[in-house]
């Protein structure tokens, strides 16, 4: 059995409208992540510690997808995983891909650098968390070019509206998301952002990346419609769980730099109440 989700999060993840007999194999894929991103992320480990152990986990993969028995260290996330490798046949590359950004995440932050452009940044994306939308499509059947296409826009956006609302988090940590294009063509100040100082060049960069966000996702929003039943109205909260954060973002004005938008009750309400009339 797949340990239960306990880490916040904004989106459900594997809730009661996830179809039954998917909530183990789509628990399994959580975790096998959310560990991932904990080793990369999480602790004072240092940059070497968290590449070796990443390397190590890696190779644990490689192994259990090969056919072997999981290692004592990991074992209540490989076990899990595994079963669901050999139940449903994931794509494994999809899940080395997830792999490789985290390690990349690490070697950004311990070297101090960002993003070039918005290209650099989709491409991480692409590995980052358009895996995980293409793995629920697998499990739920779903292979049109379409489907697969409005899922990695749904996951780029989910991606990006993280960076963003997690500003006053990530810079602290050395992690810069923002584009240095973007920054430049806004006239955001490096020193501004490292301060976490809301200035109007800052508000309107900000407000920009949030509307690139935004489009992305109602680009790929069409997709809730492809998928059937339940697995359809999952769908529908997460975007709409995008949307309500990017509505908060803007709402702060920049603040978001120091300020973490975060859902309450009363967003689930609307956001419900949204997804209705999808």
């Amino acid at each position: 059995m797949a340990a239960p989700v306990t880490h916040y999060e904004n989106f459900p993840v594997a809730s009661l409208l996830c179809p039954p007999h998917l909530r183990q194999p789509i628990a399994a894929i959580y975790a096998f992540a959310r560990t991932a991103d904990d080793i990369a992320d999480e602790g004072d480990a240092t940059p070497a510690q968290r590449l070796a152990d990443l390397a190590a986990y890696r190779a644990e993969l490689a192994r259990v997808a090969a056919g072997q028995p999981p290692a004592a260290r990991w074992a209540a996330v490989f076990g899990p995983l595994q079963a669901t490798l050999r139940q449903h046949a994931l794509p494994v590359p999809l899940l080395d891909d997830l792999l490789s950004a985290f390690i990349q995440d690490v070697q950004k932050t311990r070297d101090a650098q960002g993003y070039a452009d918005r290209a650099e940044l989709l491409a991480y994306c692409r590995r980052s968390a358009n895996p995980v939308g293409r793995l629920l499509l697998h499990l739920y059947g779903v292979t049109g070019a379409q489907a697969l296409n409005e899922s990695d826009a749904i996951c780029t956006a989910l991606q990006l509206i993280n960076f963003w609302q997690d500003l006053s988090v990530d810079i602290p940590r050395g992690r810069h998301y923002l584009p240095h294009a973007d920054c430049a063509r806004h006239g955001a100040a490096p020193a501004d952002l490292l301060a976490l100082h809301s200035t109007p060049d800052n508000v309107l960069l900000i407000a920009d990346c949030a509307r690139w966000a935004r489009t992305l996702m109602q680009k790929g929003a069409p997709l809730v419609h492809r998928l059937p039943g339940r697995a359809g109205w999952e769908l529908r909260l997460v975007v709409q769980g995008g949307l309500r954060i990017l509505d908060k973002v803007d709402a702060l004005r920049g603040a978001s730099l120091h300020t973490r938008p975060r859902l309450h009750a009363w967003d689930w309400l609307v956001m419900l109440g949204r997804a209705l009339v999808m």
